[in-house]
């Protein structure tokens, strides 16, 4: 039954239900026979390693070396043949097929392990040789069972298809889903890269609270907590720019941080409400210098990952080599709509997005939001290539410089690639005064209705009243980061485990019930795949309909059962 694969494709929980109990079993009486989970199997050698080293050793020569290895992993193929068998095994690194005789393993350990199933941790020793077909295996000449399974996995030749599966339970994902695995080792090396030229560049990684009192440095909605011992409200983090800011006050020259961070707003393809970001704070430095590292720590890690400065993502290509074009964001908008926005009074802002028919303003936004949402509209989603979008009016960037020569602006860039926010970075705002009166507009706009505006976080301008050198920081997104560098275009796929909604239970009939009405219990399975869970989901169902909904999966599946006629399926529907 667990190597049925046809059936895992129409099995209910009942018949996996079945599976469990006929494998828990096996495990009773394991445990009646010796230790069920042992741990004293010490592995050599990885199957991927073996792979690689032996590749071009000759049959020849691996009979003359006689090569002893001891390996283990994870049972994904098997084929019984008398008294000698194939099986495939896969470990971390690789896969590699093992042969096992009857008389080299021993007729009681052979007739244990004719009762293994797929999904097994497995032990061996043996050497190395190459079959008929020269593929490099494994002779068994001993062999273990090192952890049972008790749950069918999906058929590794479909994998698992279901994608919201492949997000709740990545661990089989993983198994059985090719190029899964790739993706991750990818984004360690995204991290790696970005943490080593941080490190080689003489800035030093801190962490800072994730629990605060104030939801502060950047405009978000932010989760709620309550800590029990002190009786008060905290927040999860939304940003670490405060804390970090409090160092560079403090005397650090440079510090960085690489941590979760938290907003209670929307879930989408590019959104999870818990994600992951690099924040990068530098003395004397501003956000021109900021561009200017942003693009070659990006190329960087593009070679890392991908051997160049290209990627491929969603049939685009996408070229990370520096420089990056450089727009300032008003000079977008007008390119984009032909509106000019320079001077222009909320008001007059307003009413250029009544023009453009923008149906979502509503009067709680300002004037920073209103161009935000032009921009947004209109303009990020061009910019495949990445685009540093320059000079932000003030009333976008509260926590901003303002700009050395142009009156209204502010020194800050987003770099936009593939249509999306990559990084956010400022020359950062170090008169204690300016910032205190930035807080005080964003806590009217909070009054006006805007539930992301940020509260004024007192302690942060105690620490700017002590003097901050001039500071440039930057943000940048690491999941989607790694969407770029990976060609992914959702956030999930990059995400081991990310947020979901609550699974669903669907009620299903017991096959008793079913077979109250003369059903043959081989055929619920197939009813229920058909989307009839229970006997009154027939009830009134055209039976014709029925009949050509179950005998199609019958054939679909190639299940071979014999079919019913239409008479034996209305007199089902007639029991009811």
């Amino acid at each position: 039954m667990s190597e049925n694969h046809a059936l895992n494709d129409v099995s209910t929980p009942e018949s996996e239900n079945s599976i469990v109990a006929e494998r828990r079993e096996k495990l009773a009486k394991i445990r009646e026979a010796r230790v069920a989970y042992p741990n004293d199997f010490v592995r050599k050698d990885t199957l991927g390693d073996l792979a690689e080293q032996y590749a071009s050793s000759t049959k020849e020569d691996l009979e003359a070396k006689r090569i002893e290895v001891a390996v283990a992993g994870r049972l994904m193929l098997k084929r019984v043949m008398g008294k000698a068998s194939f099986v495939t095994v896969q470990d971390f690194t690789g896969s590699m097929q093992f042969f096992i005789r009857e008389d080299a393993v021993g007729a009681q350990n052979y007739d244990d392990f004719k009762t293994f199933d797929l999904g097994d941790i497995i032990a061996a020793t043996g050497y190395l040789f190459r079959t008929n077909t020269g593929e490099l295996a494994v002779h068994v000449e001993s062999l273990r069972l090192m952890a049972k399974n008790l749950r069918p996995l999906p058929d590794k030749f479909k994998g698992l298809q279901d994608t919201e599966m492949c997000y709740r339970q990545r661990y089989v994902d993983l198994v059985v889903n090719d190029g899964i695995k790739e993706t991750f080792l990818k984004r360690a090396t995204v991290v790696k890269t970005l943490r080593n030229a941080l490190d080689e560049a003489g800035y030093t990684e801190v962490e800072t609270p994730i629990l605060q009192s104030i939801a502060g440095g950047a405009s978000a909605r932010p989760f709620i907590t309550h800590h029990n011992s002190l009786d008060m409200d905290l927040y999860l983090r939304i940003a670490t720019e405060l804390y970090l800011k409090r160092l560079i006050v403090g005397g650090f020259e440079g510090v960085y941080e690489i941590g979760k961070n938290f907003r209670n707003e929307g879930m989408d393809k590019t959104h999870n409400p818990e994600f992951t970001c690099m924040e990068l704070y530098v003395q004397y430095k501003d956000y021109n210098w900021m561009m200017n590292f942003t693009e070659k720590l990006l190329e960087r890690i593009c070679i890392a990952v991908n051997g160049s400065t290209e990627t491929v993502v969603d049939g685009k290509t996408i070229n990370f080599k520096a420089p990056y074009r450089r727009l300032p964001i008003l000079d977008a908008i007008k390119e984009k709509t032909g509106y000019d926005l320079n001077g222009k009074s909320e008001e007059e802002i307003r009413q250029v997005c009544k023009e453009l028919k923008m149906e979502e303003i509503d009067e709680t936004m300002g004037k920073g939001k209103l161009i935000d949402e032009i921009f947004g509209e209109f303009c990020e989603g061009t910019y495949i290539q990445p685009t540093f979008i320059t000079d932000y009016p003030v009333e976008m960037s509260p926590l901003t410089k303002m700009h050395r020569s142009k009156p209204g602006l502010t020194e800050r860039f987003e770099l936009m690639v593939n249509g999306k926010e990559l990084a956010n970075a400022y020359s950062e705002l170090n008169d204690p005064l300016d910032q205190e009166e930035r807080f005080k507009e964003q806590m009217r706009l909070a009054d006006k209705g805007d539930d992301e505006a940020m509260i004024i976080d007192q302690d942060f301008l105690r620490a700017l009243q002590y003097g901050m050198p001039p500071t440039s920081g930057i943000g940048i997104g690491i999941d989607r980061l790694v969407m770029l560098m990976t060609g992914q275009t959702t956030i999930q796929e990059v995400l081991f485990f990310p947020q979901m909604r609550p699974e669903k239970v669907v009620k299903k009939d017991a096959a008793a019930k079913y077979m109250e009405l003369g059903i043959a219990e081989d055929w619920v399975p197939v009813i229920q795949k058909a989307g009839y869970n229970t006997v009154a989901d027939m009830k009134d169902v055209n039976p014709q309909k029925l009949h050509q909904d179950i005998c199609g999966i019958n054939k679909k599946y190639k299940l071979e059962l014999t079919n019913p006629s239409v008479n034996d399926v209305t007199e089902w529907i007639q029991k009811i």
